[in-house]
Protein backbone atom coordinates (compact mmCIF):
# COMPACT_ATOMS: atom_id res chain seq x y z
CA UNK A 1 0.00 0.00 0.00
CA UNK A 2 1.49 3.36 -1.06
CA UNK A 3 1.72 6.06 0.85
CA UNK A 4 0.63 9.68 0.49
CA UNK A 5 2.79 12.71 1.08
CA UNK A 6 1.11 15.33 2.90
CA UNK A 7 0.81 18.67 0.73
CA UNK A 8 2.04 21.78 2.29
CA UNK A 9 -0.34 24.76 3.31
CA UNK A 10 -0.66 28.42 2.34
CA UNK A 11 0.93 29.17 5.54
CA UNK A 12 3.97 26.80 5.27
CA UNK A 13 4.44 28.37 1.66
CA UNK A 14 4.75 32.15 2.79
CA UNK A 15 6.54 32.27 5.89
CA UNK A 16 10.21 31.97 4.25
CA UNK A 17 9.11 34.89 2.38
CA UNK A 18 7.67 36.92 4.75
CA UNK A 19 10.97 36.35 6.86
CA UNK A 20 13.17 37.17 4.00
CA UNK A 21 11.09 40.61 3.38
CA UNK A 22 11.24 41.13 7.28
CA UNK A 23 14.64 40.88 6.95
CA UNK A 24 15.19 42.96 4.07
CA UNK A 25 13.62 46.04 5.87
CA UNK A 26 16.10 45.80 8.95
CA UNK A 27 19.18 45.52 6.95
CA UNK A 28 17.80 48.42 4.80
CA UNK A 29 16.84 50.15 7.83
CA UNK A 30 20.21 49.64 9.64
CA UNK A 31 21.91 51.03 6.63
CA UNK A 32 20.08 54.16 6.00
CA UNK A 33 20.66 54.78 9.92
CA UNK A 34 23.94 54.42 9.05
CA UNK A 35 24.38 56.51 6.24
CA UNK A 36 22.51 59.26 8.24
CA UNK A 37 24.57 59.42 10.83
CA UNK A 38 27.89 59.48 8.78
CA UNK A 39 26.04 62.62 7.15
CA UNK A 40 25.41 64.35 10.10
CA UNK A 41 28.73 63.82 11.52
CA UNK A 42 30.10 65.47 8.42
CA UNK A 43 27.91 68.13 8.38
CA UNK A 44 28.95 68.89 11.97
CA UNK A 45 32.80 68.84 11.49
CA UNK A 46 33.25 70.09 8.15
CA UNK A 47 29.84 72.79 7.53
CA UNK A 48 30.46 76.62 7.09
CA UNK A 49 30.36 78.69 9.24
CA UNK A 50 27.11 81.17 8.80
CA UNK A 51 27.95 84.13 6.27
CA UNK A 52 28.09 87.38 8.52
CA UNK A 53 25.17 89.89 8.31
CA UNK A 54 25.85 92.49 5.18
CA UNK A 55 26.40 95.92 6.03
CA UNK A 56 23.92 97.87 3.86
CA UNK A 57 25.64 100.86 2.39
CA UNK A 58 24.73 103.96 2.21
CA UNK A 59 22.54 105.40 -0.13
CA UNK A 60 24.10 108.54 -1.80
CA UNK A 61 22.97 111.50 -0.73
CA UNK A 62 20.18 113.11 -3.60
CA UNK A 63 22.14 115.26 -6.04
CA UNK A 64 21.66 119.34 -5.69
CA UNK A 65 19.57 120.85 -8.08
CA UNK A 66 21.14 123.72 -7.52
CA UNK A 67 23.18 125.67 -10.76
CA UNK A 68 26.48 127.44 -10.13
CA UNK A 69 26.77 130.72 -12.51
CA UNK A 70 28.69 130.21 -14.97
CA UNK A 71 29.73 134.11 -14.77
CA UNK A 72 29.59 136.20 -12.13
CA UNK A 73 26.37 137.54 -11.10
CA UNK A 74 26.14 140.18 -8.23
CA UNK A 75 22.65 141.83 -7.25
CA UNK A 76 21.40 144.79 -5.53
CA UNK A 77 19.46 144.13 -1.95
CA UNK A 78 19.78 147.39 -0.09
CA UNK A 79 16.20 148.70 -0.66
CA UNK A 80 14.93 145.04 -1.07
CA UNK A 81 12.35 144.00 1.55
CA UNK A 82 13.93 141.34 3.62
CA UNK A 83 13.79 139.14 6.43
CA UNK A 84 16.56 137.60 8.46
CA UNK A 85 19.58 139.01 10.44
CA UNK A 86 21.59 141.31 8.19
CA UNK A 87 25.00 139.60 9.28
CA UNK A 88 23.68 136.42 8.28
CA UNK A 89 25.90 134.36 6.12
CA UNK A 90 23.86 133.52 3.46
CA UNK A 91 21.47 135.77 1.45
CA UNK A 92 18.59 133.92 -0.53
CA UNK A 93 16.88 135.97 -2.82
CA UNK A 94 13.59 135.22 -4.76
CA UNK A 95 12.31 137.36 -7.55
CA UNK A 96 8.69 136.81 -8.19
CA UNK A 97 5.22 137.67 -9.25
CA UNK A 98 1.84 138.03 -7.08
CA UNK A 99 -0.06 136.58 -9.68
CA UNK A 100 2.33 133.15 -10.45
CA UNK A 101 0.54 130.04 -9.02
CA UNK A 102 4.02 128.54 -8.69
CA UNK A 103 5.04 131.45 -6.67
CA UNK A 104 2.22 131.18 -4.06
CA UNK A 105 3.11 127.85 -3.97
CA UNK A 106 6.35 128.12 -2.89
CA UNK A 107 5.14 130.86 -0.17
CA UNK A 108 2.47 128.45 1.24
CA UNK A 109 4.58 125.23 1.67
CA UNK A 110 8.10 126.08 1.36
CA UNK A 111 8.76 129.04 2.85
CA UNK A 112 7.61 128.14 6.32
CA UNK A 113 10.00 125.55 6.52
CA UNK A 114 13.30 128.11 5.29
CA UNK A 115 12.43 130.31 7.63
CA UNK A 116 11.79 128.02 10.84
CA UNK A 117 15.32 126.44 10.37
CA UNK A 118 17.32 129.21 8.54
CA UNK A 119 15.97 133.08 8.88
CA UNK A 120 14.46 132.65 12.41
CA UNK A 121 18.36 130.84 13.13
CA UNK A 122 20.38 133.56 11.96
CA UNK A 123 21.53 131.79 8.88
CA UNK A 124 19.51 133.17 6.38
CA UNK A 125 18.65 136.56 5.01
CA UNK A 126 15.83 136.14 2.91
CA UNK A 127 15.22 139.18 0.04
CA UNK A 128 12.40 139.66 -2.56
CA UNK A 129 12.38 141.54 -5.39
CA UNK A 130 9.58 141.94 -7.49
CA UNK A 131 9.63 140.29 -11.05
CA UNK A 132 5.86 140.73 -12.52
CA UNK A 133 5.04 138.81 -15.71
CA UNK A 134 2.75 141.29 -17.17
CA UNK A 135 2.33 139.48 -20.17
CA UNK A 136 0.70 136.86 -18.81
CA UNK A 137 -0.05 138.27 -14.87
CA UNK A 138 -1.85 141.73 -15.89
CA UNK A 139 -3.34 142.78 -12.44
CA UNK A 140 0.89 141.42 -11.03
CA UNK A 141 2.58 144.79 -11.36
CA UNK A 142 0.05 146.48 -9.69
CA UNK A 143 0.08 143.79 -6.95
CA UNK A 144 3.64 144.82 -6.35
CA UNK A 145 2.94 148.50 -6.26
CA UNK A 146 0.39 147.26 -3.67
CA UNK A 147 2.77 145.65 -1.21
CA UNK A 148 5.66 148.04 -1.38
CA UNK A 149 2.46 150.66 -0.62
CA UNK A 150 1.91 148.48 2.44
CA UNK A 151 5.74 148.63 3.40
CA UNK A 152 5.38 152.32 3.85
CA UNK A 153 3.48 152.07 6.71
CA UNK A 154 5.44 149.09 7.91
CA UNK A 155 3.29 146.18 6.63
CA UNK A 156 4.58 144.80 4.06
CA UNK A 157 4.68 140.99 4.63
CA UNK A 158 1.15 141.57 5.62
CA UNK A 159 0.34 142.33 2.04
CA UNK A 160 2.71 140.16 0.50
CA UNK A 161 1.10 137.67 2.31
CA UNK A 162 -2.63 137.91 1.68
CA UNK A 163 -1.95 139.30 -2.20
CA UNK A 164 -0.10 135.64 -2.19
CA UNK A 165 -3.32 134.17 -0.47
CA UNK A 166 -5.79 135.82 -2.47
CA UNK A 167 -4.47 135.49 -6.21
CA UNK A 168 -7.77 135.36 -7.64
CA UNK A 169 -8.44 138.89 -6.00
CA UNK A 170 -5.92 141.75 -7.09
CA UNK A 171 -7.96 143.93 -8.93
CA UNK A 172 -7.20 147.87 -7.76
CA UNK A 173 -10.82 147.97 -6.26
CA UNK A 174 -9.14 144.62 -4.28
CA UNK A 175 -5.81 145.95 -3.33
CA UNK A 176 -8.15 148.81 -1.61
CA UNK A 177 -9.95 145.83 0.08
CA UNK A 178 -6.64 144.21 1.26
CA UNK A 179 -5.42 147.38 2.59
CA UNK A 180 -8.16 147.91 5.16
CA UNK A 181 -8.30 144.56 6.05
CA UNK A 182 -4.84 144.66 7.50
CA UNK A 183 -6.01 148.29 8.67
CA UNK A 184 -3.44 150.68 6.74
CA UNK A 185 -4.33 154.22 6.78
CA UNK A 186 -6.61 153.89 3.24
CA UNK A 187 -5.84 157.72 2.12
CA UNK A 188 -2.37 157.12 2.20
CA UNK A 189 -2.23 153.89 0.48
CA UNK A 190 -4.66 155.46 -2.28
CA UNK A 191 -2.51 158.17 -2.59
CA UNK A 192 0.92 155.95 -3.20
CA UNK A 193 -1.16 154.03 -5.51
CA UNK A 194 -1.98 156.71 -7.98
CA UNK A 195 1.30 158.13 -7.57
CA UNK A 196 2.98 155.19 -9.22
CA UNK A 197 5.49 155.72 -6.44
CA UNK A 198 7.51 152.37 -6.55
CA UNK A 199 6.78 151.66 -10.24
CA UNK A 200 10.14 152.98 -11.26
CA UNK A 201 11.75 150.64 -8.10
CA UNK A 202 9.95 147.50 -9.36
CA UNK A 203 11.29 148.29 -13.03
CA UNK A 204 14.72 147.69 -11.74
CA UNK A 205 13.57 144.54 -10.38
CA UNK A 206 12.87 143.45 -13.61
CA UNK A 207 15.94 144.99 -15.27
CA UNK A 208 18.21 143.12 -12.73
CA UNK A 209 16.32 140.03 -12.70
CA UNK A 210 16.63 139.36 -16.55
CA UNK A 211 20.71 140.77 -16.79
CA UNK A 212 20.89 138.18 -13.63
CA UNK A 213 18.73 135.18 -16.20
CA UNK A 214 15.55 135.44 -15.07
CA UNK A 215 13.77 133.67 -17.21
CA UNK A 216 10.73 132.88 -15.00
CA UNK A 217 9.30 133.05 -11.05
CA UNK A 218 10.11 132.09 -8.93
CA UNK A 219 13.55 132.07 -9.41
CA UNK A 220 16.39 132.26 -6.67
CA UNK A 221 20.03 133.20 -6.21
CA UNK A 222 21.79 132.31 -3.02
CA UNK A 223 24.81 133.69 -2.23
CA UNK A 224 27.35 135.56 0.59
CA UNK A 225 26.97 139.40 1.14
CA UNK A 226 29.12 141.86 0.03
CA UNK A 227 29.45 145.21 1.35
CA UNK A 228 27.34 148.10 -0.57
CA UNK A 229 24.32 145.95 -0.16
CA UNK A 230 25.19 143.74 -2.14
CA UNK A 231 25.61 139.79 -3.00
CA UNK A 232 27.93 137.77 -4.79
CA UNK A 233 25.48 134.78 -5.87
CA UNK A 234 27.00 131.10 -6.05
CA UNK A 235 23.90 129.04 -6.79
CA UNK A 236 20.83 129.35 -8.70
CA UNK A 237 17.86 128.15 -8.55
CA UNK A 238 14.90 127.83 -10.66
CA UNK A 239 10.92 127.19 -10.15
CA UNK A 240 8.77 125.92 -6.92
CA UNK A 241 11.78 123.35 -5.07
CA UNK A 242 11.00 121.12 -2.76
CA UNK A 243 12.37 122.21 1.10
CA UNK A 244 15.00 119.65 0.31
CA UNK A 245 16.89 121.66 -2.71
CA UNK A 246 16.95 124.78 -0.57
CA UNK A 247 18.35 122.96 2.44
CA UNK A 248 21.19 121.13 0.34
CA UNK A 249 22.24 124.37 -1.51
CA UNK A 250 22.60 126.44 1.38
CA UNK A 251 23.97 123.82 3.83
CA UNK A 252 27.11 123.78 0.85
CA UNK A 253 27.29 127.28 0.85
CA UNK A 254 27.40 127.61 5.18
CA UNK A 255 30.13 124.54 4.77
CA UNK A 256 31.95 126.49 2.03
CA UNK A 257 32.38 129.72 4.11
CA UNK A 258 33.19 127.66 7.26
CA UNK A 259 36.22 126.08 5.74
CA UNK A 260 37.59 129.24 3.81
Amino acid sequence: MSTRKPTATRDQVLAPVILILIGLVIVGGIGYLGRSARRSVREATHSTPPSAPRVAEPSPAPRSVAETPSSAIVLEIADAPSRGAKEAPVVLVEFSDYQCPFCARHVRETMPEIEREYVRTRKVRYVFRDFPLEAIHPHAFRAAEAARCAGEQGRFWEMHDRLFAHQNALTSKDLLAHAEALGLNLRRFRRCLEERRFAERIRRDLSEGQRAGVRGTPSFFLGVPESGGKVRVLRVLRGAQPYEAFRQAVEELLREGRSS
